[in-house]
């Protein structure tokens, strides 16, 4: 809170000590200067010997590494001319940092070590004219920056040590004779330069050192004359006011005598005056709260009143400031007070005027206006005393941070808010209400409401609102209001009527609310509960409205109704494929060509993802509705461009009839269901009209799909396995595992009635984990029973890839079991393959390092099986049974056949034929190379024990 009178002599009165270490920092900048003025020549010739010497060394070193050791000459240089160039562009105060001298340490530094780069890496050891001319020009830059580094000895050592010091030592321990005399020669050299930059440097800082002394001298000089010229004149001045002045005493001696009396009654008068003043000044502080302060600043020591008032402070506790009053000072306020201070000390200000906090003696802060003024000033101008006054203005602060808080309320309140006076004119307004209303604060403040109100109705509902507001004292209700713009939209007000001590209106305020996003929403919502937001087709709720609509219709008319529901084909595939915004896409253009391929409908809507419903409420006959149906699916397979993509998406239609059919809506809607399903197991594309026998499949399937779920939780399901036959020895040396059903009512269920409904149901992802664990423990059982080392092969599907975890299930097993991976073949189906072609590769790839060896069955039925094969990291090949059962020779089957096992030979991968029944297949195969066998010839699936059976036949009775 002060500034003693010490402190201010420190800031006006010079130290010796600080005179001298001001002379060393100018000697310092000035030999920066130096450094940095005589860098130019050097930095030069250091770029004109590394251009010398890359010409000379061009041939006899590698180019690559000679074109960087001159790339980094070449900006080393730049580097250096730059930050003479920032030297000197820098004002005089910045140039005495000691970052400049740091940085040209630095750049001395690495030119002295790219120097000593070529004498150590880039110089030939044997080539003596080379050397002289390399050695000669590198000489030439040291000796011209040894020269111009000298004015310091710690830039000339920076320079010089990295770049003579590790050349030496390298020259000296060279084994050429030749090396080591030029590393005497740069040892003499360096000593030479040594001698020389101690020289310059004793004659630098002679030179310096004279200078400063001389510049100081003349300086010293300069203000002794002009202190002297001063005198002169002073004296001069004063020789004549002298002679002026005893004229004028001489006259006045008389007039003062007269004086003295008028002015003893006139101080008599002024002394009597100034009491009264004084009384009426007490009066004036104790009635204002004022406390009167006196500081003296020689000695610390201050008068206060007040003090315990203000701060519950008795006068004896604050005597000195420093000690006594600064303590309690809030130390955030602490260093504005301070300013604020030194600044009239100084006599920057006025006047001494801030508010502080200060702790009261029971702990909570008090805020203080403190206004004060130097009213007596020493010789030099130093402040010794200041008077001033201080009060208490905490409630004022506080009533200004409420004001505050309640104007950023008001301007922030994100409803519109304005107040009125009670002749109902615009005093203040809101931002909200400028944005809502499009006026400007300007535009409406001082304006009366009926003055912004344009029509005649709202005028008469203003003045209905204005009585009943004048009874009650608030008003709310939603009212149409109109924009600055013309435009209209739904308003929310509130108005309460203000009114002051007496009892009389003092003020209006308003807060509204623009309704026009609640409106919005609210018919967004509406929308929203009877229209999907995807296509604009109706969702499922108004579909069942309309449907329920149609059928009460066609109870009253007698008429019949149809429900079509459309799922589309392999949906799935695309969203997962390419994403569900271009599965968005497709649903758009589907529902548009839905719309336009059936105007006729009376609701088209989509139930979920994929599926859409059409009600035909008058379709005429069977045969209509069958035709209305195939332009349909005809409209929806014409090819699409979807996200850069051309797609072709087909349907599955599912017809149902009410009342030919269905009595009731919920059973039009199953059986529309069951007949789509029916129409996507016949290949899709296409439509169905639901029937009784395929309501009764419906139920058989679903009971069977019952049955078998209960199959796989109570182990109904075994493993067979059909050997496959070694044509090379006629060894049995692998078997497929092959899942069956022994239902304990129906026995053996045949494969072909389960596995493609476990593929629809997901069910086949147990059941194929359930298979593997199987086959992979009864091949290690045979294994220790002595039997064979026999590979058993798993067929996988497509929901096990599509799960992902595939390999760790495999890890897993294999683990459990105890089987080594050779032992173990997974089979995919090739069209399975073409399913997820990225995803299969990496899934085998995994496997393929796990050990596990892999096979594409049914091999050649696919389209883009000769494509893609070279992609798969597979072992076997399995030829597809239609292509063995006619092999004659000549026929196309032999040549597919013939062809496969050429390709896969090619390929190193070994072929599997399946389906051999005959004698003459198995030895057009063994004719063709053919790898393994398998089918009826060499026999059935059979059960693991009968396996067994073949295995020790096999044993105990090898081939010759």
């Amino acid at each position: 809170m002060t500034v003693t009178t010490s402190a201010v002599i420190q800031e006006v009165t010079l130290d010796p000590r600080q005179a001298e270490r001001q002379f060393a920092t100018d000697i310092a900048v000035e030999r920066t200067r130096l450094l940095f003025q005589g860098s130019r020549l050097p930095t030069m010739l250091m770029l004109l010997v590394g251009l010398a010497c890359s010409l000379l060394l061009w041939s006899q070193q590698s180019a690559p590494l000679l074109a960087a050791w001159l790339g980094w000459v070449v900006l080393l240089v730049l580097l250096r001319l730059t930050q003479v160039n920032a030297f000197n562009a820098a004002l005089p105060s910045r140039q005495a940092e000691p970052y400049w001298r740091r940085i040209f340490l630095f750049g001395a530094g690495a030119s002295g070590l790219t120097l000593a780069f070529v004498v150590i890496v880039l110089v030939p050891p044997d080539v003596f004219y080379q050397q002289a001319l390399v050695y000669g020009l590198i000489a030439a830059a040291i000796l011209s920056a040894s020269v111009a580094y000298a004015v310091s000895l710690s830039a000339f050592l920076t320079f010089a040590l990295p770049c003579l010091v590790p050349s030496a030592a390298f020259l000296l321990l060279s084994d050429n004779s030749l090396q080591r005399g030029w590393g005497l020669l740069s040892v003499i050299l360096f000593l030479a330069l040594l001698v020389v930059a101690w020289q310059v440097n004793r004659l630098v800082q002679r030179s310096l050192l004279q200078r400063f002394h001389n510049l100081a001298l003349i300086s010293n000089l300069e203000h002794a004359k002009q202190r002297a010229e001063g005198l002169n004149e002073e004296l001069a001045r004063e020789v004549e006011q002298r002679r002026r002045a005893e004229r004028e005493l001489r006259g006045a001696h008389g007039e003062l005598e007269m004086r003295v009396a008028e002015r003893t009654l006139e101080l008599d008068e002024a002394t009597h005056a100034l009491g009264k003043s004084q009384a009426r000044l007490a009066l004036a502080l104790e009635a204002s709260e004022l406390g009167l302060w006196d500081w003296d600043l020689e000695s610390d020591q201050v008068h206060h009143s007040h003090l315990r008032e203000l701060f519950g402070l008795e006068p004896e506790q604050v005597q000195v400031m420093l000690r006594d009053l600064t303590p309690r000072l809030h130390p955030d306020d602490l260093p504005r007070l301070r300013r604020a201070l030194v600044q009239h000390l100084k006599g920057r200000s006025e006047d001494y005027q801030i508010e502080y906090r200060v702790r009261h003696v029971d702990g909570h802060w008090v805020w203080v206006e403190d206004r004060g003024r130097a009213v007596e000033r020493d010789a030099a101008g130093r402040v010794r005393r200041m008077l001033g006054t201080r009060r208490d203005v905490s409630a004022r602060r506080q009533q200004e941070q409420q004001q505050r808080l309640a104007a950023t309320v008001f301007e922030a309140a994100s409803e519109g808010i304005f107040i009125l006076d009670p002749d109902y004119r615009v005093l203040a307004v809101n931002r909200a209400f400028s944005s809502v209303t499009g006026y400007s604060s300007d535009e409406v403040v001082g304006r009366t409401v009926t003055s912004l109100i344009g029509s005649r109705e709202m005028r008469r509902q203003y003045q209905m609102i204005r009585q009943e507001l004048d009874s009650c004292g608030t008003w709310q209700g939603e009212l149409i209001e109109t924009r600055k713009s013309g435009e209209l939209y739904p308003q929310w007000l509130q108005l309460n009527l203000v009114r002051d001590t007496s009892g009389r209106p003092s003020h209006i305020v308003g807060f509204f609310a623009d309704l026009t996003a609640r409106r919005e929403a609210e018919e967004r919502l509406r929308y929203l509960s009877h229209y999907d937001e995807l296509t604009g087709l109706a969702n499922r709720s108004l579909f069942k409205a309309r449907l329920h609509e149609a059928g009460q219709r066609a109870r009253q008319s007698g008429r019949s109704i149809a429900l079509v529901h459309i799922d589309l084909d392999r949906f799935k595939l695309l969203n997962d494929s390419l994403g569900h915004e271009v599965a968005d896409q497709l649903l758009r253009q589907m529902s548009r060509r839905l719309t336009q391929a059936v105007p006729e409908a009376d609701c088209i809507a989509r139930l979920s993802g994929d599926e859409f419903a059409v009600i035909l409420d008058a379709y005429g006959s069977l045969s209509s509705l069958a035709r209305v149906a195939s332009r349909l699916l005809a409209k929806l397979r014409v090819p699409m461009t979807v996200g850069g993509h051309e797609l072709v998406v087909s349907a599955s239609l599912g017809i149902s009839l009410l009342p030919d059919y269905a009595r009731e809506i919920s059973a039009l809607i199953s059986q529309a269901n069951m007949a789509v399903q029916h129409a996507k197991h016949l290949g899709g594309n296409t439509f169905q009209f639901f029937t009784d026998n395929l309501q009764a499949c419906t139920l058989e399937r679903l009971q069977l799909e019952n049955q078998l779920r209960k199959a796989i939780d109570e182990g109904q399901l075994e493993v067979f396995y059909q050997p496959k036959l070694n044509l090379a020895d006629d060894q049995l040396n692998a078997a497929e595992a092959l899942v069956r059903w022994r239902h304990p009512q129906q026995g053996m269920v045949a494969p072909g009635e389960f596995i493609g409904l476990a593929e629809e149901t997901g069910l086949i992802a147990p059941i194929g984990e359930f298979v593997l664990r199987q086959a992979c423990r009864q091949a290690c059982q045979w294994q220790r029973q002595g039997l064979a080392e026999i590979r058993v092969s798993v067929n996988i599907s497509v929901h096990q890839l599509r799960q992902g975890n595939l390999t760790s299930l495999v890890r897993q097993v294999l683990e459990e079991t105890g089987l080594a991976p050779q032992y173990l073949e997974l089979e995919l189906t090739e069209s399975q393959l073409l399913d997820n072609v990225d995803s299969v590769i990496v899934t085998f790839r995994q496997l393929r390092e796990l050990g596990v060896k892999l096979a594409i069955d049914d091999f050649g039925t696919g389209y883009s099986s000769l494509s893609y094969l070279k992609r798969f990291p597979v072992h076997y090949v399995k030829i597809d049974q239609t292509f063995i059962r006619d092999l004659s020779p000549g026929g196309e089957d032999a040549a597919i056949t013939r062809a496969i096992i050429a390709m896969a030979h090619s390929l190193e991968l070994k072929v599997v034929a399946e389906g051999v029944e005959t004698q003459a297949q198995m030895d057009f195969l063994k004719s063709q190379n053919c790898d393994e066998i398998q089918g009826f010839l060499i026999s059935r699936p059979v059960e693991a024990a009968a396996f067994a059976e073949l295995l020790r036949a096999q044993r105990d009775h090898p081939l010759d």
